[in-house]
């Protein structure tokens, strides 16, 4: 099969132009979901889809989808994509990257003259961070029906706007189905983490997405006068608390490399420089490569809290807030990036995804993958994020060369 490369001039050219929206101050960007910055962003997308001849429609979410017409209409689309909102201070690539690639591939498809029988769609997925509206990712969520559209329509911002009526305003909501076919999805992101750059790596050949589980721990002690209470009668939450944070972190050792825990909030209840704590909560962040062991990590998790806080005449609550299983992704669509990025000739490694994508609420729809390229020194959600223009243009060129393995070409 032809080998088919992107113009890498042009995809950073359009990069860089997405960049100017909602630009920061440290070379990052801010467009929150549904914001007047998104609206620009899409907007933006939008005109140079339709100069590339795509059509665009949206649904009830906002979901945007730019079409590529195929030459049997009977066939589901082949989808790319992934979002263009950010977090506050977010970077330059995360999610841009994915849905321009789509971009490039159809300009490439243009440039080549190139028909598919399959027809080609863009997806941009509504308020995958999660930065103005929760939970993240819905989009993705109600488009697979993992989230009842009047969820997230319900959703409000710390203004109390509502996702309701930021669609309003904007004017991006639409009719197309949720839950329609797709032949496939693929979504090409930076890593978000410093394995492939640490390889020296410039693709990652994504197999799935690792486990993640959530729990939220409330910690109850008595509060008391710093000043008075002998230390031996004193039933700190604080202490406690810094007692478990070391017991976790060797429940990660206990289960590496892969099993990864992370405190990542907490919370003392109605704090004074002069009281000793009563009553703190924090979460906990578990994430494995395989459900069997997350599990085994989430029972080691409450068998230790439990005893420190015997030992220590603590009350102890662990909820569980939430909990994604391992996703395993489409065999036939890893073995296209798998041949693509083989005939291209460029390095690679297998990788699991560690971060939350849509791509993961696909895989549960369609036969997914994703494509990862390296970010410098393993950043995101920062103003510092950042990438190579030489490992932008290779994992694009992956990602066409897979979805033309899927696509059934004709060439001119």
């Amino acid at each position: 099969m032809n080998v088919f490369n992107i113009n890498g001039d042009r995809l950073w050219g359009s990069l860089m132009e997405m960049a100017k929206i909602g630009a920061t101050e440290r070379g990052g960007n801010c467009r929150l979901a549904l914001s007047r910055e998104d609206l620009a962003g899409r907007e933006l997308f939008m005109g140079w889809c339709q100069e590339a001849g795509m059509s665009i429609a949206f649904d009830r979410i906002g979901n945007l989808f730019a079409r590529r017409a195929g030459l049997d209409d009977t066939l589901a689309p082949i989808v790319m994509g992934s979002h263009l909102d950010t977090q506050p201070k977010g970077g330059r690539f995360d999610g841009i990257y994915g849905v321009l690639s789509g971009l490039e591939v159809v300009r490439c498809l243009n440039d080549q003259g190139i028909q598919t029988r399959q027809t080609i769609e863009i997806a941009v997925w509504t308020n995958e961070e999660g930065a103005r509206f929760t939970p993240a990712m819905f989009g993705s969520a109600v488009f697979t029906g993992i989230l009842p559209l009047q969820t997230a329509l319900d959703s409000r911002d710390a203004a109390g706007v509502s996702v309701a009526e930021s669609l309003a305003d904007i004017g991006h909501g639409g009719d197309l189905p949720f839950q329609r076919p797709f032949d496939a999805y693929f979504e090409a992101h930076i890593e978000q983490g410093p394995i492939l750059e640490d390889n020296n790596l410039p693709v990652g050949i994504v197999t799935g997405g690792q486990a993640i589980c959530w729990l939220d721990v409330q910690i109850g002690g008595v509060s008391a006068h710093a000043g008075t209470t002998p230390m031996p009668l004193r039933k700190d939450a604080m202490f406690g608390v810094a007692e478990m944070v070391t017991v976790l972190e060797a429940v990660a050792r206990d289960f590496s490399p892969e099993g990864l825990v992370t405190v990542g909030q907490l919370n003392i209840a109605k704090s004074s420089r002069n009281t000793i704590p009563g009553r703190i909560t924090f979460t906990v962040d578990l994430r494995h490569h395989q459900d069997e062991q997350i599990l085994a990590m989430e029972q080691a998790v409450c068998d230790r809290l439990q005893s420190v806080a015997q030992r220590r005449g603590l009350s102890l609550e662990i909820d569980r807030h939430w909990f994604s299983p391992a996703t395993p992704f489409d065999a036939d669509c890893v073995a296209a990036v798998r041949s693509a990025v083989e005939v291209l000739g460029y390095p690679h490694q297998d990788i699991i995804s560690g971060a939350g994508h849509d791509a993961i609420h696909l895989a549960r729809h369609c036969p997914t993958t994703m494509i990862f390229i390296p970010c410098v020194g393993g950043l995101s959600h920062n103003e510092a994020e950042d990438a190579l223009p030489d490992d932008v243009r290779m994992g694009c060129d992956v990602l066409l060369n897979a979805v033309l393995r899927r696509a059934q070409p004709l060439t001119d």
